[in-house]
């Protein structure tokens, strides 16, 4: 019974993963598919860079919402076996893997980090926040997205570890960091070889679309 409802979550949260923000905004807003357009990655960075500000509160509510959902139901499925948090974060994995592999959009995603970092928040609030905060302080400090989406996702089984979560939640927390490092793993080249491009928040869509009159279908 344990795997059956173990199969059914992993269905629900890839199903439910599978939903991108970026790319239904996109289309929505602009008639356009965010893949298309700089770095082609289905996520909010690729999505402001390249579309500015309209959209964007649609993206993270679905991508935030579809979350939610997924990794609620994978806890609701196994607390009858006394597994809340394992099936909180087995959904999270799923419902990344979904995000980055979307069953709807030709397997194109994005690299997960919105769904990642609501994931650890439900899980635990203090490992949300932990992640988050190392997200926001290299970003401040760096003003590359990238590095700290890979460092926060990198940590979060170390945070786990640290609040006292037991060994197999640490596990689903790593493999969930793993997918998310190994997405980011052309950024992680051009960090190294000091080409990646820095967030600047006066340099987003807005301007391209201020210079290119077709940017929206008639």
């Amino acid at each position: 019974m344990r795997t059956l409802f173990l199969i059914l979550t992993a269905i629900i949260a890839y199903a439910l993963g599978s939903i991108n923000g970026a790319i239904i905004a996109g289309r929505f807003v602009f008639r356009k598919d965010v893949r298309k357009f700089g770095s082609g990655n289905a996520g909010l960075t690729n999505y402001y860079r390249n579309f500015g500000t309209p959209g964007i509160v649609l993206l993270v509510l679905i991508d935030v919402l579809k979350t939610v959902a997924a990794v609620l139901i994978g806890g609701a499925l196994l607390s009858k076996f006394e597994a809340r948090e394992v099936g909180m974060l087995f959904a999270g994995f799923c419902t990344i893997l979904g995000h980055m592999f979307p069953a709807y959009y030709g397997f194109r995603g994005g690299k997960g980090v919105l769904s990642g970092v609501t994931m650890a928040f439900l899980v635990d609030w203090r490992v949300g926040l932990c992640c988050f905060l190392t997200f926001m302080i290299l970003l401040l400090f760096t003003r590359y997205v990238s590095l700290g989406s890979i460092v926060g996702s990198a940590l979060c089984p170390v945070y786990l570890w640290i609040f006292g979560h037991e060994k197999l939640c640490i596990i689903l927390g790593a493999l969930c960091a793993v997918l998310i490092v190994v997405k980011h793993a052309e950024n992680i080249v051009r960090l190294i070889g000091g080409t990646e491009r820095r967030l600047d928040l006066g340099d987003s869509g807005r301007r391209k679309r201020d210079d290119d009159e077709d940017f929206i279908d008639p």
